[in-house]
């Protein structure tokens, strides 16, 4: 014979409290660095770039920003859709390819008849301010390696803006978005450069 038990007004008000909680939990925002894809004139140049060096703060998925209320504020409810490092690295590497139309080799494939292009980046600041803009301080090192690895061209560069934003952490993502693209964009017209004349300065 099947028992059945009655529920009790106080268990099913405890089962409307935590069900009310669940729904009453915020959702986790997510956003990306990356900008559109767009096709590119192929050519046959090759780049490898290494993981970005930054500073250790910034390695975690969630936005750390600055707002009027405190200097570092770390956003668990707005995150990067990869760690910040691995984000950064995937929206450089994604617009140098495309800018150059080159084969990124960082994971392999490399043409061994080809020289490739090293370009190591270093994020030396990054400032993330609420309602008012992102500013980013970049340089990298760009060594071209022939075919038996040898370095036989050399660039470094510096790179710092400042992007504004409008309110919220959407419009502050978005504006993290652009400025990355534009430091990537510099950092392939400094691999043009330098593959066009050994002796090449930093683009201005």
């Amino acid at each position: 014979m099947k028992l059945t038990y009655p529920i009790t007004a106080l268990a099913a008000l405890a089962i409307l409290a935590v069900l009310a909680g669940c729904a009453a939990t915020p959702a986790v925002r997510y956003y990306s660095l990356a900008p559109a894809v767009q096709a590119a004139p192929a050519s046959t140049l090759q780049v490898e770039i290494p993981p970005i060096a930054l500073p250790e703060r910034l390695v975690r998925p969630q936005l750390v920003v600055r707002s009027a209320s405190a200097p570092v504020e770390i956003l668990d409810l707005h995150r990067w859709a990869a760690p910040f490092d691995s984000e950064l690295h995937d929206a450089l590497a994604s617009t140098i390819t495309q800018q150059l139309g080159a084969i990124d080799v960082t994971t392999g494939g490399r043409l061994a008849s080809q020289p490739v292009y090293r370009i190591a980046v270093q994020l030396r600041q990054w400032d993330a301010a609420v309602d008012s803009q992102v500013q980013a301080s970049f340089s990298w090192t760009i060594r071209r390696l022939d075919s038996n690895g040898v370095a036989s061209r050399n660039l470094a560069c510096q790179w710092s803006q400042a992007e504004p934003v409008g309110s919220g952490i959407a419009a502050l993502a978005q504006g993290a978005q652009r400025l990355t693209s534009r430091a990537a964009q510099s950092m392939a017209a400094s691999v043009k450069a330098l593959d066009a004349d050994p002796a090449a300065t930093c683009p201005g």
